[in-house]
């Protein structure tokens, strides 16, 4: 157990699973942009706090939204 005030961080919690979604739509840019950096990279898992199932979700809707031009691939 964690100390209080000593470096005990608590795990994120996925959203896609507080908001019981259970497929994550490309079609859907403004959700997949908050999974993205500033310049177009996919966030990691550890750092978005997605469960390991959404997270794939994520990573394939923002590649297909990209394929479709709904998402830019990099920021120049």
């Amino acid at each position: 157990m964690a100390r209080k005030g000593r470096g005990g961080k608590r795990r994120r919690v996925c959203n896609f699973c507080v908001d019981k979604i259970d497929r994550v739509d490309y079609k859907d840019a403004d959700r997949l942009r908050k999974y993205m950096t500033e310049r177009g990279k996919i966030l990691p898992r550890r750092i978005s706090g997605n469960c390991a199932r959404h997270q794939r979700q994520v990573t394939v809707a923002v590649k297909r939204a990209r394929q479709v031009a709904l998402l830019p691939y990099t920021v120049e």
